[in-house]
């Protein structure tokens, strides 16, 4: 069960975990199955474009190569292969470019819509990878909920999205086991 009350990421890091939280498979509830759905989400961002459906299902590929990346965040893994591959491809797809600032090289993301979006999460992805704080956003061990979520925990070992809910749930489920 996805938790409303599920740590929020720090600054941009918080619309990475928002766009993986698309998806909720206990509800079955997917904001990016469809141009409609898709506007709802993403008027709520201020995204007035719509998407179609060649666009949606790159952004579908894009939180499930993310979603791979938090998971891996748990046993401090670096960035599967295939995650980095399919965020390399969607970076291309975006069409965000380099560009140099004060700070050293940035990307600017151009455009609008699903593209600029991809473009953004990206790039926050990029910046979240090279100041740490990407390690901390994972995804719920529950394979029934991997809701995104940030470890605020002083250890990095938060492995439960809620631990009223799932870290419940599996706790009472490994405890059922051991008793059998």
């Amino acid at each position: 069960m996805p938790a409303t009350d599920a740590p929020t990421a720090p600054g941009e890091l918080e619309l990475v975990r928002a766009f993986v939280n698309t998806l909720d498979l206990e509800d079955g509830v997917d904001q990016l199955a469809d141009p409609a759905s898709w506007s709802a989400w993403a008027d709520g961002l201020g995204i007035p474009e719509p998407a179609s459906k060649a666009e949606l299902a790159r952004l579908r590929e894009l939180r499930e190569a993310l979603r791979a990346g938090l998971l891996a965040n748990h046993d401090r893994a670096p960035l599967p292969a295939h995650a980095r591959q399919s965020l390399d491809e969607v970076l291309l797809w975006s069409r965000a470019r380099p560009v140099l600032t004060d700070a050293g090289i940035a990307l600017e993301v151009g455009g609008a819509g699903a593209r600029a979006l991809a473009g953004k999460v990206v790039a926050i992805v990029g910046h979240a990878l090279a100041d740490g704080t990407w390690s901390r956003l994972k995804a719920c061990r529950d394979d029934t909920c991997r809701w995104a979520f940030y470890d605020r925990s002083r250890s990095r070992t938060g492995q439960w999205c809620s631990m009223e809910v799932c870290g419940n749930r599996n706790k009472q489920a490994r405890w059922r086991e051991r008793q059998a």
